[in-house]
């Protein structure tokens, strides 16, 4: 098996839409919402600040990773993989693709929010070295309005998680 992570093109942006729709089938199973939206296009992603990175097997695009930049933030959106490839490492390397390309950008910690108690959200990120905080930012309490208005706090615990990229200060 071919594994190559390179930044996502515009003709990746289909292939984006898609995988997002697959793998939030995996966390509507799981959670049984009412309601759940469908993921953004690939080229809104695409055009969202920050970068996109996709893990591509043997030629066809398998999953993405999607890091928003904002200020002095390096927020981790969205990591979703096919689930016809799940299970193979590819998550865990675009997460520490991400890290490390968050790093090379001169950021000093990466967050997200996710599921506490669902298997592939927090307790993964926890074996990626994140850890549950506190949302002190403007941005990181803004999200906590968006998640509000989606009603996500109604399918289970939500929690704001970070990686150190490099050594926090004294």
């Amino acid at each position: 098996m071919s594994r190559c992570i390179r930044f996502a093109q515009e003709r990746d942006s289909h292939a984006i839409e898609r995988i997002e729709n697959d793998a939030d089938q995996l966390l509507i199973d799981h959670l049984h919402p009412e309601v759940w939206s469908a993921a953004p296009t690939g080229t809104t992603r695409l055009s969202e600040p920050g970068f996109l990175l996709i893990i591509d097997v043997d030629g066809d695009v398998a999953g993405f990773v999607h890091v928003l930049e904002t200020g002095d933030i390096s927020h981790l959106e969205q990591l979703s993989v096919d689930p016809l490839q799940s299970r193979q490492g590819l998550g865990r390397a675009l997460v520490e693709a991400a890290k490390d390309h968050a790093r090379e950008r001169g950021y000093r910690r990466i967050s997200l929010r996710t599921y506490a108690d669902v298997p592939w959200n927090a307790p993964f990120y926890a074996t990626a070295g994140f850890v549950e905080e506190e949302p002190a930012t403007p941005f990181h309490q803004s999200l906590l309005v968006v998640e509000a208005e989606h009603g996500l706090d109604r399918y289970g615990r939500r929690v704001q998680m970070s990686a150190w990229l490099s050594q926090p200060l004294p």
